[in-house]
């Protein structure tokens, strides 16, 4: 068998052993924490569990699925649970919520089938419910929307991807109700980047998507004949206990071998190949193979491609120029309380909030009751992801400064204070006084020399004009690839999704490498069939040099 090295355990690293290890190659994953699954891990709160009972569970960022997602979902049910798989652990929601101040919550059902024929009606009608939007945004919205979906390809790689978000949505012209709630609000929470440098391209793909998600749900055919539909899928349980965990155990029993608080130091290249890594595990070692995948995020595969590398293959400078300039925060934040939080079936969505929030209340989704954690009295688990984290915060609580800039007390208390800005507005209200725990991410550290926060697991952001700068699985180094969320894709955003996908390209670079079959299934995000005509119009006129037929 062929050596596999995996630099990196987190979902593209896992993703990778897991197809490796099905098509009979000997595979090593190096991962510099004691726990497996990077960002999506989920952990304990420290010292919360009593009487046997494990910690409460927290972790980077609340987990979902949205229904566009194929790579994920099939790798999820070739893993062993129970007398299922893992993918039968998938749980879907019912509602989303979009929350503003002032009482204008609404609820939207995510779980109906449609057909495209009522879209354009259920998109109007979804951004008419946001509330404080005239007649005119909204059209104006949706003809951007039905712009974006209607160009063909090129447009969008090259016209597109150039142009910032903000200024496709001509936020710049209208009123302030409309650069709120869709150039601001709606950006920041779904994909965690500012509107005026978000890639038009990403940002509108992604969109659309979700909303194609709500409008049409079981859209995938795989998912009908599964009778797996819906727009938000959840785990029923945390995250490590219902899917990372088992995976790990699954691929260890196929003979992958798990080599846990050991960190990659450097790569070692010779005669235009890799011949070995360096790794620290306390102590130094090198460790050789015949091929090696870097499986780590951006911030921490730049340090080891050093100019030997580079010299190999100038493509790959790139990564230290996304590392450096073009990550954004979206941390999470969990509340536990005594109380049944009655909120949504669902996710969701502070349109108008200063720091971009969006919560998901997760123990309404468990299987296990909450009574087997912590100290057995928790009955709800709020967890919040915040994604702004340069807008100053309330004067009351944090003397308006940024998330950023707020010691870990003032964070906990400052989003409580917007939650309840939004739910509690109206003439009955949602959240209690108080919670009885909370928890801040820990990659989160506060730096009191500096007076600030550092973020130890920053998010890559599809700015515009990045494309250029990301790399593809393969490289000019033979027996080098590269699965992480920066790698270019067909999902094309930093997801678990998007990872799954760049490590099947990854793996699919080794198989050819090795003469062998037996690809990785690699889908293209879905569009209507209905819209081919449209795309196939605008190509022309695109080839034409002529701007699309419904822009204004």
């Amino acid at each position: 068998m062929k050596r596999v090295i995996v630099m990196g355990g987190g979902v593209a690293g896992l993703s990778a052993a897991h197809e490796l290890v099905e098509r009979g190659y000997e595979v090593v994953v190096l991962e510099m924490r004691d726990i497996a699954g990077g960002k999506a891990r989920s952990f304990g709160m420290p010292g919360s569990g009593t009487l046997g009972r494990p910690d409460l569970p927290a972790e980077h960022g609340f987990r979902f699925f949205p229904g566009f997602y194929r790579h994920l979902p099939d790798t999820m049910r070739r893993i062993p649970y129970g007398s299922g798989n893992v993918e039968d652990n998938l749980v879907p929601a019912s509602s989303l919520m979009l929350a503003q101040t002032g009482g204008a919550e609404n609820f939207l059902s995510v779980k109906f089938p449609s057909t495209l024929l009522r879209s354009r009606e259920q998109i109007e009608a979804l951004f008419g419910a946001t509330g404080g939007l005239s007649d005119d945004d909204i059209q104006f919205f949706v003809n951007r929307l039905w712009v974006l979906a209607t160009s063909c390809d090129a447009r969008r790689f090259d016209e597109f991807e150039k142009r910032s978000w903000w200024d496709f949505i001509g936020a710049g012209t209208r009123g302030a109700a409309y650069q709120r709630l869709l150039g601001r609000g709606l950006t920041q929470t779904l994909v965690a980047m500012q509107a005026e440098r978000g890639s038009t391209r990403t940002v509108g793909i992604i969109l659309l998507q979700l909303l194609l998600d709500l409008v049409e749900p079981g859209r995938n055919l795989d998912d009908w004949f599964r009778g797996r539909f819906g727009a938000d899928r959840l785990l029923n349980g945390p995250t490590n206990d219902v899917w990372l965990d088992p995976w790990v155990a699954h691929l260890k029993n196929k003979g992958a071998e798990f080599r846990f608080g050991s960190a990659v130091t450097q790569i070692h290249l010779a005669g235009g190949a890799v011949t070995k890594v360096t790794v620290d595990d306390g102590s130094t070692y090198d460790l050789g193979g015949d091929h090696f995948m870097l499986c780590l995020p951006a911030e921490r595969a730049a340090p080891l491609l050093h100019a030997g590398i580079i010299a190999a293959d100038p493509t790959l400078a790139g990564v230290e120029t996304l590392a450096a300039h073009h990550t954004e925060w979206m941390n999470g934040f969990i509340y536990y309380l005594h109380e049944d939080l009655n909120l949504v079936h669902g996710h969701t969505i502070y349109l108008d909030s200063a720091w971009a929030l969006t919560s998901l209340e997760q123990a309404q989704f468990w299987s296990r009751p909450m009574s087997g954690f912590g100290d057995g009295t928790i009955r709800s688990v709020l967890s919040v992801d915040v994604s702004d984290w340069n807008t100053p915060g309330s004067a009351a609580i944090t003397g308006s400064k940024p998330a950023r800039a707020c010691t870990g007390a003032e964070l906990v208390d400052e989003v409580w204070f917007q939650l309840s800005e939004h739910l509690n507005d109206g003439p009955s209200p949602v959240l209690p006084q108080t919670f009885a725990a909370a928890y801040v991410d820990p990659a989160i550290v506060w730096d009191p020399a500096l007076g600030a926060n550092a973020n130890a697991e920053p998010l890559l952001v599809n700015e515009r004009d990045t494309w250029r700068y990301r790399p593809r699985a393969t490289t000019a180094i033979g027996n080098l690839t590269l699965a992480a969320d920066y790698v270019r894709t067909h999902t094309d955003l930093a997801t678990m999704e998007g990872a799954n996908e760049a490590a099947r390209r990854a793996v699919n670079a080794i198989l050819r490498a090795d003469g062998k079959l037996g690809r990785c299934c690699v889908w293209p995000l879905q569009e209507p069939l209905s819209l081919r005509p449209f795309k196939a119009k605008d190509a022309v006129r695109y080839a034409l040099g002529l701007k699309h037929a419904a822009d204004p």
